[in-house]
Formats: structure tokens, sequence, C-alpha cells
């Protein structure tokens, strides 16, 4: 356990939530997409399929990490995890949050061409994604991180003026 911690550079208990919540997490996503290759066939090869997704993600997260350590600026490693749980809740609230907004507005796979509702699903899930991932960077303890690379983001696709003021 101590080489654990000094691996991630943390340095009290409490910080160890974010490791064991990366993992939990990444654990269910495996699940998830392992029920969905093969669950209708059999459990069994489900928890078999779940081992082999969770440890080729692992794989590819903490390669991901050794990339994004040197690009990213933060203070100590941990803080990596909980940057990419922030990405994680984000993205899926961005997904759950698309539909009620489409459906207040009126606009549904019914009364719409497919392909226009879809371009905007994916937009309203877009511009929603940009407030909540500085609300949930917020929330996290992560708020200048995120706010930079929202102003990064921003600045790509055209609002540099808006920025600058």
């Amino acid at each position: 356990m101590d080489n654990f911690k000094k691996n991630w550079e943390i340095q009290h208990n409490w910080q160890l939530i974010f490791p064991v919540l990366g993992l939990l997490i990444l654990g269910y996503c495996a699940y998830i997409l392992a029920d969905i290759l093969v669950g209708k066939i059999n459990l069994f090869l489900v928890i078999i399929a779940s081992i082999v997704i969770y440890s080729l993600l692992l794989k590819f997260i903490l390669f991901s990490f050794k990339k994004l350590e040197r690009k990213w600026i933060l203070q100590y490693r941990w803080e990596m995890i909980r940057v990419f749980i922030v990405f994680s809740i984000t993205g899926s609230s961005s997904v759950f949050i698309g539909k009620p907004i489409m459906a207040f507005i009126g606009i549904t796979k019914d009364n719409l061409n497919p392909a226009v509702y879809w371009i905007l699903y994916i937009f309203v899930g877009l511009l929603f994604y940009q407030f909540m991932l500085v609300f949930f960077g917020w929330l996290f303890g992560q708020f200048k991180f995120f706010w930079e690379f929202e102003k990064k983001i921003l600045n790509r696709i055209g609002f540099k003026k808006l920025l600058d003021k």
C-alpha cells in the first residue's frame, strides 16, 4: 500500500477515494460493455468478458495517464484520476440531459427527420457538456484545470473575442 501511495503521490488517506472510485467506475463500465457484447448468452461469459475488458481498459487508461501527465499541469498524480472521473461523469450526464431538453423544446424522433434529430441531439449534448464540465470540475475541486481546459476549447471553436473580455 505504501508503494501505491508513493507512486500516485498520495499524502493523506482520504485521497485514496479517487483511485478506489476510479477502479469501481472502470469495473462498472467493463461490466456494461460485456453485458452489451455477450449478455444474452450466459452470465459466466459476461463475467469473463468483464474481466478481459476491465484489464484492457485499465491498461489503456494507465497508458493515457503517462501520455497526458506531461500535457496536463496538475500538482499530484492522483489528481489525474480525479480529472478522468470528472470527464466520465460529465460525458454520461450530457447524454442523459440531452433527451429531456430536446423533448422540452418539442423535438422528438417522431416529428423530425432522424438525421436532423441526431445532429441536434449531439449539438445539445455538446453544448451542455461545456457547462457541466466546469461545474463537475468545480465539484471535484479541479475548477482551475477545467476552466483553463474550457477556455482552450472555446478558443479553438472561435470564441476567442468572447474570452478576451
